[in-house]
């Protein structure tokens, strides 16, 4: 079993900076050769897939978080990143952490507002 934890959500105002953590534990030996994603999803909406980062780590990021956002990876510590910057309020959601085949974390709510 594997289990995806993330951590690090919150009240930002606009324009601030939040970073997210995902911590893999479980019965997996590395996270090195899979890709691993953040997704979101606001109220009402469906979820969305948010960035992406292969095992050689190349990333991809939807067009409305590109120049905002990174997501990065830690190998060692079994850890993904998002650093979330210049947050806006229709950044307001739950981000979900997702990799390792087809595993989820429970979400970090995110909420943008001044």
């Amino acid at each position: 079993q594997v289990q995806l934890v993330e951590s690090g959500g919150g009240l930002v105002q606009p324009g601030g900076s939040l970073r997210l953590s995902c911590v893999v534990s479980g019965r997996i030996f590395s996270i090195s050769r899979y890709a691993m994603d953040w997704y979101r999803q606001a109220p009402g909406k469906q979820r969305e897939l948010v960035a992406t980062i292969t095992s050689g780590n190349k990333t991809n990021y939807v067009d409305s978080v590109k120049g905002r956002f990174t997501i990065s990876r830690d190998n060692t510590k079994r850890t993904v990143y998002l650093q979330m910057n210049s947050l806006k309020p229709e950044d307001t959601a739950v981000y979900y952490c997702h990799g390792i085949g087809d595993y989820w974390g429970q979400g970090t709510q995110v909420t943008v507002s001044s």
